[in-house]
């Protein structure tokens, strides 16, 4: 009774009395950071200003529904990352096979040549040991890459990965050369790679030329080592179809357009929370997805279907958007709200739902700063449903 007391229905206290406006109507602490809004206080001011402030000051929700939620989110998550997972594992498969069959072709070439050289007096054991010498210079190069940080001394960065999150947890790093790679102290990359099968390549040759005494022997264990490399390169293409095809069981249990990735996953406890220093905005959305080259935040909810989105739920995956934007300097076209595995709706991020979104944002600041938080509807199964209904002093039920 004491924790209801506090409160009026008339209205709350402030959270953030010293905060002051902005000149752009944002509203800032003393040090001059914007008073921090998450999407999901969006969300629940939206629906209820005093439900929000009931869980600004402390008063968690409560209810069965929550708990299940939170479990039907959790399963979202585990099953968008064994997508991603297979996606990846299809992806490094394939690079590697490529790398292998690249291995094959040289050698079939090299077949094919020694069939057809008329030289008699190649010396294919004096070849051999220049192969070797060959092989071994361009295993040193690529073990001295690997152990020292050369990239760090010449201030070499990789341009490929520019456009990524600002934060580090949740995000998805490519499998070479991840975003922050400077190589060295036992790490590799594109470079070293590209030394190390060339290494294979050219030692194979030297190892197959050591067993022949003339070209028409020297082609045979070519042929030979050939048809070796190729069973070889057979088994890794086997495992690239394999996760593929796991990936794609995936993507229709999951409802995924194919083409997509997923660039960032929620789960509460290991992905970073993506902040926009310039109106306060911060939060988790459920994913980001990459489609057609577009990082696209999406929102799951797992509660009643509606007949039409949520107004709070928009304005909650608008937030997500605009931190997208801010985390990757990149502007999505739109955000996806789904609601559970049959409704998806497309939510336009557009000038319009921008100054949708400040305006909401800027509303929630003011009554951290002044109060006068309250409820804003007069239903009661709105109250009956609210899951902090037992500490609300203005409750309909």
């Amino acid at each position: 009774m004491s924790e209801q007391n506090a409160i009026t229905p008339s209205g709350s206290e402030p959270t953030h009395s010293e905060a002051v406006a902005r000149d752009d109507g944002f509203w800032v602490n003393k040090n001059g950071d914007c008073l921090p809004v998450s999407a999901s206080d969006l969300e629940r001011y939206t629906y209820c200003p005093m439900s929000w402030y009931l869980s600004a000051t402390g008063h968690s929700g409560q209810s069965d529904s929550i708990k299940a939620g939170i479990q039907r989110h959790k399963a979202i998550h585990e099953r968008m990352s064994d997508f991603e997972n297979s996606r990846l594992l299809t992806m490094r498969n394939l690079t590697i096979w490529r790398w292998w069959f690249a291995v094959v072709v040289i050698l079939l070439v090299d077949t094919l040549a020694f069939m057809n050289i008329n030289d008699a007096n190649f010396d294919t054991q004096e070849f051999s040991k220049l192969l070797a010498l060959w092989a071994i210079s361009c295993l040193f190069i690529a073990v001295a890459a690997i152990l020292l940080p050369w990239r760090r001394v010449l201030n070499i960065s990789n341009p490929m990965n520019e456009q990524h999150f600002k934060q580090e947890d949740g995000a998805v790093q490519p499998y070479f050369e991840p975003k922050g790679f400077k190589g060295g102290w036992f790490l590799g990359g594109r470079l070293e790679v590209a030394f190390l099968i060339a290494a294979i390549a050219i030692a194979l040759h030297a190892i197959a030329l050591q067993f022949a005494s003339d070209r028409e022997q020297a082609a045979f264990v070519f042929a030979v080592t050939t048809i070796g490399w190729t069973l070889l390169a057979s088994f890794r293409l086997q495992r690239a179809l394999i996760a593929n095809n796991e990936a794609q069981l995936l993507a229709i249990e999951n409802d995924i357009k194919s083409g997509t990735s997923v660039a960032y996953s929620d789960d509460d406890s290991t992905t970073g929370l993506l902040k926009n220093a310039m109106n306060g905005l911060r939060g988790r959305p459920d994913q980001i997805v990459i489609i057609d080259g577009e990082f696209i935040p999406v929102e799951q909810k797992t509660g009643k279907v509606p007949r039409k989105p949520h107004e709070s739920h928009i304005l909650q995956l608008l937030a997500y958007a605009s931190l997208v934007e801010a985390t990757t300097g990149a502007s999505p076209p739109y955000a996806l709200l789904r609601y559970g595995p049959e409704q998806l709706h497309s939510i336009s991020w557009d000038d319009e739902a921008k100054l949708k979104l400040d305006q909401a944002v800027k509303s929630v600041q003011r009554t951290m700063a002044e109060g006068g938080a309250a409820r804003n509807h007069d239903r009661e199964g709105k109250c009956r449903s609210c899951s902090r209904r037992y500490a609300c002093p203005d409750s309909l039920v």
